[in-house]
């Protein structure tokens, strides 16, 4: 067997260091982690529930919103169980090549799928904001099972091209990945064979399957804020407002700390802070959904409450 051959398949899993050795801390991480988790998991199951079986919520944004639950809790479902297992054996874990791509296959599928299905709802907060006369007719239900099927078929197309590069790689060595998940620039550091063409692709890639849906965000609430501004009634400008405010929370933290983990500069120095903006779309935004759509949202209030007292009038019986 020749020494290519060897290095070839020398590496069989890598180490994820997670936040380092952090002593009596992994335990209080490991609670808040796991308690999270539950939320998340409850809070954006339940939205997506309510929105199939209360039919005052059968519209196209809540089609979206419910589309948006099921994609975070696939998200969280990918990063946090990884995570907490780490965390409950001493911070650190151990996870196969397959394992990583794996993993990283659905955190590329679903933030790329996320970009396009937050740029549909932007779009759709538009046209109910601008264009409130034909907003029955420009976002039907064609329109919007379109628009959800394109989110999800663009996040594939992304990821399947960078995945197929990827497991053209060899890893020889080393075999520590300094994150908590598989992350693209971690897992390549890793990679014994010349990484240059794939980083190349991989921004083009980037760019092109996230700069469209971002920039579409961006103009969308630039002509709202413009229609808002010149509703004359101050009581107009807050209602319509309301209808999009939780959305663009929403959008905020999720490009923000986007923005700020794959655009600042890759130093060793910047490695700690970004893996710290990285739990902000990873575990946060999954978190914040739900909390968010349900604090502000009045319809959704008044489906939970209609549920819940459904369901105590079925215990009863």
């Amino acid at each position: 067997m020749g020494k290519a051959e060897q290095n070839e398949t020398t590496v069989t899993e890598f180490l994820l260091l997670g936040f380092g050795d952090l002593g009596d801390l992994q335990w209080l991480l490991f609670l808040l982690f796991l308690v999270i988790y539950i939320v998340t998991m409850v809070g954006n199951i339940l939205i997506v529930v309510l929105v199939v079986v209360d039919h005052h919520l059968h519209t196209p944004m809540y089609f979206f919103l419910g589309n948006l639950s099921c994609l975070e809790t696939c998200y969280s479902s990918n990063i946090l169980p990884v995570m907490l297992a780490n965390l409950f054996h001493g911070g650190k874990g151990t996870i196969s090549v397959t394992g990583c791509m794996t993993q990283y296959y659905f955190f590329g599928f679903l933030v790329a799928s996320e970009c396009y299905l937050l740029a549909a709802m932007s779009y759709d907060r538009y046209v109910a904001i601008c264009k409130p006369l034909l907003y029955m007719v420009l976002m039907n239900s064609k329109v919007c099972l379109q628009l959800v099927a394109g989110s999800w078929v663009s996040g594939s197309l992304a990821i399947n091209i960078v995945i197929y590069l990827l497991h053209q790689l060899t890893f020889c060595g080393p075999t520590e990945i300094n994150h908590f998940f598989c992350d693209f620039n971690p897992f390549l550091k890793l990679s014994c064979s010349d990484t240059h063409s794939i980083k190349l692709l991989s921004f083009f890639l980037a760019a092109v399957f996230s700069l469209p849906p971002f920039l579409l965000t961006l103009t969308s609430y630039g002509y709202i804020i413009s229609a808002i501004v010149r509703i004359p009634s101050t009581s107009g400008r807050q209602k319509a407002f309301s209808t999009c405010s939780s959305h663009l929370i929403v959008v905020s933290i999720f490009y923000g700390s986007l923005i700020f983990v794959y655009m600042l500069p890759k130093t060793e120095a910047l490695q700690d802070l970004n893996k710290v903006f990285s739990l902000f779309y990873t575990v946060l935004t999954p978190l914040f959904n739900p909390l968010i759509y349900s604090l502000r949202n009045r319809e959704v209030k008044v489906a939970f409450r209609k549920a819940v007292g459904t369901f105590c009038e079925f215990e009863r019986i």
